[in-house]
């Protein structure tokens, strides 16, 4: 007597009609339905006005107009930069200079070249090592550093009048975090 088919089996076999398979492979199970798709969240707008870089560039900007009306000597921020880290650590090379003011090689060189044109730095081969060029404050330079400090100190001032106290130290802090 033949085994009996389960209930399963017969809905089974009259679902799929038998197929000559000479191999003995069975035939491919068919893919499971497809749920549809879910659809992303289109992504926010892009606001420029809302970008860190742009409302950065935009402080920088106004920063730049205050100094350039206020520091005196017809001095660049980059010069005011090189000439402030001479006051603040002496004579250096000029490689260091440049790593000291976030100024790439030939930056820095242009800078010094400039500065050096108008009397306010010299430059000698540094005398442990002659590939180094060390930097230094002239006479000249020394009496513009004595007179851009002050107003220096005051762009900085004008720069950060928006903001109270306790803000300027967090912004201080914050942008210290970001470099």
């Amino acid at each position: 007597m033949a085994p009996r088919k389960s209930a399963a089996a017969k809905s089974v076999a009259k679902a799929e009609p038998a197929q000559a398979n000479p191999q003995g492979v069975a035939p491919p199970t068919p893919a499971p339905a497809r749920r549809p798709a879910r659809r992303a969240k289109a992504p926010a707008p892009y606001i420029l006005d809302e970008q860190v870089g742009f409302m950065l560039r935009q402080v920088a900007q106004r920063h730049a107009t205050l100094f350039a009306a206020k520091i005196g000597d017809d001095l660049t921020m980059t010069q005011w930069a090189a000439l402030a880290k001479l006051a603040e650590t002496g004579p250096c090379s000029q490689n260091l200079l440049g790593r000291h003011t976030a100024m790439d090689a030939a930056t820095i060189k242009g800078v010094v070249d400039r500065l050096a044109r108008r009397g306010f730095v010299e430059t000698r081969p540094d005398p442990e090592d002659a590939r180094l060029l060390v930097v230094e404050p002239t006479q000249a330079g020394r009496a513009v550093i004595a007179r851009a400090t002050p107003n220096a100190f005051a762009i900085t001032e004008e720069t950060l009048a928006p903001l109270d106290s306790a803000e300027r130290g967090m912004l201080l802090k914050l942008l210290a975090r970001l470099r």
